[in-house]
């Protein structure tokens, strides 16, 4: 299915219909049923068709979840103040909330698989790197990614604070198009609506401005959005944003929160300024500095001008002491400058497969990995 960037949308259903790739967060507050001590399975049945439906259209879907402390906490007795029953409770949870997920999506023949992360996961590049391969093999099996933070393991040092950041760094991580926080307001008002009368709700903008951003933490800062609160899904905006990723704030108080949304129920769209790939490709060409070079021969060359990855076969030589993940500045055999892009391998293993065929790599190096050295999605020319 091809799409236009959610980025210039003129309507919040647009925004959904525009977008490939959509993140969904789903807080606590609407995962959790209070009365029950359990999760709000009615209300899961009813998000998983519209997941399903977004399927059937082509579109990926990558899940955000909350609502693993408070399932673990409704079965075992915790201090809400320590930060290891708070971790105990995780661990229990963690199973339950997945169990919660992969029984409302298996009547759709939908699969739900765990990745769990923590702040270092998403901003240490290595550990980015490995958790967006898992991400993208999940999706290529057309399986769901259901993200939580691993408060199993976290501190309060490492901890994101709260899943809106979560959401935010995971719709970098992917690449997506749309985050959708679903929360228990229905977007952004000019004041809080619940103390004036004359508040308008803000349905798109199309960007952030100081005027803007001052609404998460004047009027609409305590307007029943939960721990996060309005300023925190605005710094998720921004954050999303910056890779080129819209972001929708909708109610998910009532069933069906996004059939809601694509038949007209209010909502705030946020505008991002760019695609993902060309927010992704700017940040790789001006904030990161190469750590080494490979010189390619004509046939790699002509590839990837063409807009191909370069495979192990066009590298003659390289230079520097790299790792994987790291940027490599890229030369002719001339030495004229091709451009940057981030490398799959480290330096030694680069050594070895460099002017051999991909089918060899792991007969090389050992293991198998990427049948290219630098993917084109992770290559910015200058030429």
């Amino acid at each position: 299915m091809t799409s236009t960037p959610a980025t210039g949308a003129t309507s919040p259903q647009a925004g959904f219909d525009q977008a490939r790739k959509i993140v969904l967060k789903i807080g606590s507050s609407l995962l959790f049923d209070v009365r029950r001590k359990e999760a709000n399975r009615a209300w899961l049945a009813a998000l998983a068709e519209d997941i399903a439906d977004l399927r059937h259209e082509g579109r990926e879907i990558i899940i955000v979840s909350s609502g693993a402390v408070a399932l673990g906490r409704a079965r075992i007795q915790t201090d809400p103040r320590k930060l290891a029953d708070k971790q105990a409770a995780a661990a229990v949870g963690q199973s339950l909330l997945m169990k919660a997920w992969e029984e409302a999506l298996a009547p759709h023949d939908l699969m739900a698989g765990q990745i769990l992360l923590t702040r270092d996961d998403t901003e240490r590049r290595r550990r980015w790197l490995n958790a967006r391969a898992t991400a993208q093999a999940l999706l290529a099996h057309g399986i769901i990614p259901v993200v939580n933070e691993n408060d199993t393991v976290t501190t309060e040092e490492i901890r994101y604070g709260d899943n809106d950041r979560l959401a935010a760094r995971t719709s970098q991580l992917v690449q997506a198009d749309l985050l959708v926080l679903l929360s228990d307001v229905d977007g952004l008002y000019t004041a809080d609506p619940r103390r004036d009368p004359d508040a308008k709700h803000l349905s798109v903008i199309e960007r952030l401005t100081p005027e803007i951003l001052a609404m998460g933490t004047g009027a609409n800062a305590d307007a029943g959005v939960g721990t996060g609160g309005m300023a925190t899904k605005l710094a998720a905006v921004q954050i999303a944003g910056s890779a080129g990723c819209a972001t929708l704030i909708a109610s998910g108080l009532q069933r069906h929160p996004i059939k809601a949304v694509r038949d007209g129920a209010r909502s705030t769209l946020f505008h991002a300024s760019s695609t993902p790939l060309a927010a992704w490709k700017q940040w790789i060409a001006g904030s990161v500095d190469p750590a080494g070079s490979l010189t390619l021969d004509d046939g790699a060359v002509r590839a990837l001008r063409a807009g191909k990855s370069l495979l192990p076969s066009g590298v003659v030589k390289l230079s520097g002491r790299f790792e994987k993940g790291d940027s490599v500045r890229l030369v002719d055999l001339k030495g004229t400058r091709l451009g940057v892009g981030l490398i799959n391998y480290p330096h030694d293993d680069v050594a070895r497969i460099k002017g051999q065929h991909s089918d060899d790599i792991e007969k090389l190096i050992g293991y198998r990995g990427p049948s290219v050295v630098v993917h084109r999605n992770d290559l910015v020319l200058e030429l």
